[in-house]
């Protein structure tokens, strides 16, 4: 590692302190990033006295594997105005501040509007208040073009208490492509429980991580704030500074993501997404990820719909602030992580060894009929199509559903029926859960969904918590539903939920099987399922910090989670790997049409389509692989909500994506 970034971070800690300096104001706070009221004042600042004014440290970057900046810091131009100065100024300053809104091409009543403290009488509303400290410059505006500000500095005395300052903000160079915005996240100022739970570390002026790695990092991205001692008046106006302590800057991460990866990750990703949608599929939401297998770090991670992440650097407004936060396909959503829904057809390999254990011959031929019966319930094959009596290497290559219909049926019928009182014993839910799944990970994020592997005590719980809703659904009838077979259909279904919603069916055991029902993982957990697979039961431990490097240039290898063994029982190992090789290069494989063409040769790819079917909306394509088969790398995983078909629509997208990884 280059000590160039370290360098460079002194330097810029310099360039401010020479710019604050020679402004002759108080260095301000961080760009306001929340849209949150504060009081317009603190009683100790009402009288006479001094007051300590805090001064953020210059927070740590998040680099890539290599030491790329995907968070950067930068300079920002900021145009203030020294309360002291409006508090003399006979009309309070409105004189000055219209000049200054001639001058800047900005409007009055904004840049006035910033000059009233929240919550104080006859503020403005926010955002359009100033939000922050009654002792610090009032930032009119930020973001000003260098030039523009250049020229007020010109004539000083048009423009008193008027100063040009920089303000270190948030840079991000790939954020037109490449900077894993819902990875590394964002930054908002602290509310009230996080001020005083830091003990005095984190103050109201500071910026703290609202998700990503910037939340789960940012004791040690944020560094150590320093203070200005002020001396005020009784106006409760700064007139000079006392002392002062200099903040401590942050240390910058480095972790394992590898920046041309990722940038190839999200334009195949927004590709795929476009071909779906002109091939008539809404395709909503998506994300794809690469895991590598040497040591489980997350070499890219992208979700759609994303966005561009400087926007909290220059100021958000409400709109776009609520545009950010609302919904369910909002953009600041980590849809690797963060999650979970039904995985379909890739869930068997983790249903094939369940399957053993509960007996099954895996050298046998099995039956691959159009649909299974279960009393007066049908559960069909993918487009009910009968493929006779197969092996379980060819089940998987073309993805038969009632193979595993047949052994679910057959496991809970062994399990007790309706009259199992718990999960225990029951084979195809203990090597789910013996995979991880139902739980999390364990990934260095906040906001990592544990997905849900269904059984009898779960569906007790559920059925508890939502009864009186089902029985007052089967009751209305669902008037609001104007199609009568989907009218009828939830009106059954209510009812059925109402009167004996705790049991655990056949059914259920059958959908789980498939990756279907109540069933539901993140594409983070599958790519660690595919990747334990692949090196035949050693589980990958997925993360993103690699090391720390400190201001004066230290680094620090961060402690990478040991992986753990997985029991892959008999050969179920060696005959999942040689069917998901056949998925992608035998004729018959559901991914074959996507990889027509590639270098299979000098690539060898391995995986599994699943197409999950989801009431009221299109299926939900999926696509888990991993590379080279002959020695196996990286996973690739790929989920697109309403994009048809896996092997349509998830596939292409990950063979754009190993075609980054492949060596040339």
């Amino acid at each position: 590692m280059s000590r160039r970034g370290p360098q460079l971070q002194v330097r810029m800690l310099a360039s401010l302190a020479v710019l604050t300096l020679l402004a002759g104001v108080l260095v301000g706070r961080l760009g306001q990033l929340q849209l949150t009221d504060h009081p317009a004042g603190d009683a100790r600042v009402a009288a006479p006295g001094t007051s300590r004014v805090p001064l953020p440290a210059l927070r740590g970057r998040i680099l890539d594997r290599d030491g790329r900046p995907i968070v950067d810091n930068a300079v920002r131009t900021d145009v203030t105005i020294d309360r002291r100065s409006l508090a003399d100024a006979s009309d309070g300053g409105r004189a000055t501040v219209r000049r200054l809104a001639e001058a800047l091409d900005l409007p009055f009543d904004r840049l006035w509007g910033r000059t009233t403290l929240c919550g104080a009488p006859g503020a403005a509303d926010p955002p359009h208040c100033w939000a922050g400290s009654a002792l610090v410059p009032v930032p009119v505006a930020v973001d000003v073009d260098p030039a523009d500000a250049a020229r007020l500095t010109e004539r000083p005395e048009l423009y008193p208490g008027v100063a040009v300052t920089s303000q270190p903000v948030r840079a991000y160079p790939r954020a037109k492509g490449g900077g894993a915005p819902q990875t590394t996240g964002y930054l908002t100022r602290p509310d009230a429980e996080t001020i005083k739970a830091s003990d005095g570390a984190i103050t109201d002026a500071d910026l703290v991580g609202a998700s990503g790695l910037e939340r789960q990092y940012d004791e040690l991205l944020r560094g150590s704030g320093g203070y200005s001692e002020v001396r005020v008046d009784a106006r409760g106006v700064a007139v000079a500074e006392t002392a002062r302590r200099e903040p401590v800057p942050g240390s910058d991460l480095v972790t394992t993501l590898d920046l041309p990866v990722q940038r190839a990750t999200e334009a195949a990703l927004a590709d795929g997404v476009r071909d779906a949608r002109a091939r008539g599929h809404a395709a909503d939401t998506a994300a794809a990820m690469v895991l590598d297998l040497r040591d489980g770090g997350v070499v890219a991670s992208a979700s759609h719909p994303t966005y561009d992440p400087s926007v909290w650097s220059k100021g958000v407004t409400q709109r776009q602030y609520d545009r950010l936060t609302t919904g369910d396909r909002s953009p600041l959503i980590d849809r690797v992580a963060g999650v979970a829904q039904p995985p379909a057809s890739t869930f068997k390999v983790v249903t094939l060894p369940g399957a053993v254990r509960a007996g099954t011959n895996p050298d046998e031929e099995v039956n691959c009929s159009s649909n299974y019966r279960i009393g007066n319930q049908v559960f069909n094959n993918f487009e009910s199509r009968a493929y006779g009596m197969i092996s379980w290497h060819e089940a998987l290559v073309v993805s038969c559903d009632t193979v595993f219909y047949r052994v679910a049926d057959e496991v809970w019928q062994d399990h007790g029926g309706l009259s199992a009182k718990d999960d225990a014993g029951d084979p195809l839910i203990d090597t789910a859960r013996g995979f991880g799944l139902g739980e999390a990970t364990g990934i260095d994020l906040p906001a990592e969904s544990a997905g849900r592997i269904p059984g009898r005590a779960w569906k007790r719980d559920w059925w508890e918590a939502t009864k009186d809703e089902s029985c007052a659904q089967a009751e209305r009838g669902h008037p609001e539903v104007k199609d009568k077979t989907e009218r009828d259909y939830l009106t059954a279904l209510a009812k059925e939920n109402c009167d004996s919603g705790h049991q655990f069916r056949p059914g259920d055991e059958v959908n789980l099987s498939i990756g279907q029902g109540d069933v539901t993982a993140t594409l983070l957990q599958m790519a660690q399922v595919y990747g334990t697979i692949a090196l035949d039961g050693t589980e990958p431990s997925p993360h993103l910090g690699r090391a720390t490097i400190a201001p004066d240039g230290t680094r620090t290898d961060l402690d990478v989670p040991s992986a753990r063994e997985v029991d892959l029982p008999g050969e179920t190992g060696r005959l999942m790997r040689q069917a998901l090789a056949d998925v992608v290069r035998s004729s018959s494989g559901t991914a074959h049409g996507a990889f027509a063409g590639f270098p299979l040769r000098d690539w060898p790819v391995a995986g599994k389509t699943g197409t999950a079917e989801v009431f009221g909306k299109e299926d939900t394509a999926w696509f888990v692989s991993y590379a080279p088969t002959t020695q196996p790398r990286y996973v690739v995983a790929v989920v697109v909500s309403q994009g048809g078909t896996g092997g349509g629509t998830a596939a292409p997208i990950a063979r754009d994506i190993h075609e980054a990884l492949r060596p040339r």
